[in-house]
């Protein structure tokens, strides 16, 4: 089976969990004898191709545009979007965005002359462009490939999917790790809701993290219940895990919070409890890991708080920094507003650390081992903090026991369920 893949970033180059939920399920994927050609827009070289060939859309020339897929680009146009948050990332605002007319401009000007396009690989104020010329390459790669069934992940590369699907009428698989709802709320882009339920509309299937975003896809979207199927995502357990014999270099035990600091995360749910925690228990550090539109804020509040003694701000973490942090950590914390899933909690038990998360994440659906509350009480979430902090015989249950959960959570089985989704659709065609 072969199987023409579309994702927007792959590790080491990745933004949070979506490049890693691809690379585990890449892997997963080949174990089960499913070949790939796994699109991105910029490679940089160094990605790990074991189990993957990467294509990086701004190598391919555009050498033809068929009549079908201009009538399909006619059908669309990007209005200026009133959101001040990128997806994914934070505050930027996007630029005015691809009219009809700028689409058939960057058609006729570097589709016919075989020109190449730039990528940023980045989620900037380009986005939306980048997102429709990777769409348009996604047609020149469709017509040059040998493959069985498309499968796109995330609103970014559904454009994509949908060409690649015009071209070659082979059936398409959307992935959905998030929707607009999860990143904004109520107050969704326009322009991303309306790809999404576009990209859903026109898939064959549709393959949801957890049933809580099953639900809305099928609530919010109107797609019909028969078409979603749920394949809740894992933990690698390739890469290197934890480092035990990791110094700390402070004596105090360490709570962390690692994700984008932006409102689908709840950043700030986190720092009140942690000045709940920091009064009742003065050995203790919190640690933010990451980066966002709201840490600015974060920042703010901490020193308000009067707790900036002992709450530390890291940056984005990936890779083996991620590993370290874990293996200096106490608690995990995940209080997430609304999580799809959330692998990060996963990444955690792995290294033997207890965590509590939200009630509105996904992963809850699939952790017994976890301690969950609502992510706005930070009364329970502070006196879950405190529990694993100061009673060992809890924080050990957590650890022995979600360790040996976290264990059975493996990609191999979840590219199983992905690969049983693929069969069910080819044997229908």
């Amino acid at each position: 089976m072969r199987v023409l893949m579309f994702g927007w970033e792959f590790p080491p180059h990745i933004s949070g969990g979506l490049g890693t939920a691809c690379f585990g399920l890449t892997r997963g994927l080949a174990k089960h004898n499913v070949k790939m050609a796994f699109v991105v827009p910029k490679a940089f070289g160094d990605e790990d191709q074991s189990a993957v060939r990467l294509v990086s859309a701004e190598n391919i020339d555009i050498n033809h545009v068929s009549v079908d897929l201009e009538e399909f680009w006619k059908k669309i146009s990007y209005l200026e979007v009133a959101s001040n948050m990128i997806p994914y990332v934070g505050p930027v605002e996007f630029e005015k965005l691809i009219s009809e007319a700028e689409i058939d401009r960057v058609e006729s000007n570097e589709n016919r002359s075989s020109k190449k396009v730039h990528f940023s690989g980045e989620y900037g104020k380009d986005l939306m462009k980048e997102v429709a010329r990777y769409a348009m390459i996604a047609g020149s790669i469709a017509a040059n490939e040998e493959f069985d069934i498309i499968h796109a992940h995330d609103w970014l590369t559904y454009l994509a999917g949908i060409t690649a699907k015009m071209v070659s009428g082979k059936p398409l698989v959307v992935h959905i790790h998030a929707t607009e709802f999860d990143r904004s709320g109520e107050n969704i882009n326009q322009a991303v809701y309306d790809i999404e339920k576009q990209g859903m509309e026109m898939a064959d299937k549709i393959i949801a993290v957890s049933h809580l975003t099953r639900n809305t896809v099928i609530n919010r979207y109107g797609i019909p219940s028969s078409k979603v199927v749920t394949v809740h995502n894992a933990v690698d357990f390739t890469q290197n895990g934890v480092d035990f014999n990791t110094i700390k270099n402070v004596p105090e035990k360490i709570v962390t919070f690692l994700g984008r600091i932006t409102f689908q995360k709840g950043p700030d749910y986190f720092v009140e409890a942690a000045s709940k925690v920091i009064k009742k228990h003065p050995n203790v550090r919190f640690v933010m890991a990451g980066s966002g539109d709201m840490l600015n804020r974060m920042v703010l509040r901490v020193a308000e708080l009067g707790i900036s003694d002992r709450f530390h701000f890291t940056g984005f973490l990936k890779g083996n920094e991620v590993n370290t942090m874990f293996s200096m950590s106490d608690v995990y914390v995940m209080p997430s507003v609304s999580e799809p899933f959330g692998i990060s909690p996963l990444e955690a038990m792995k290294s033997n650390v207890p965590v509590i998360i939200s009630k509105q994440s996904g992963v809850a659906e699939v952790l017994k081992h976890a301690i969950k509350v609502d992510f706005w009480d930070i009364d329970a979430m502070a006196d879950a903090i405190y529990g694993l902090l100061n009673y060992d015989a809890l924080s050990k249950y957590f650890k022995k026991y979600g360790q040996e959960e976290v264990n059975r959570l493996k990609w191999d089985n979840a590219a199983l369920e992905v690969k049983n989704v693929y069969k069910s659709i080819l044997e229908k065609k």
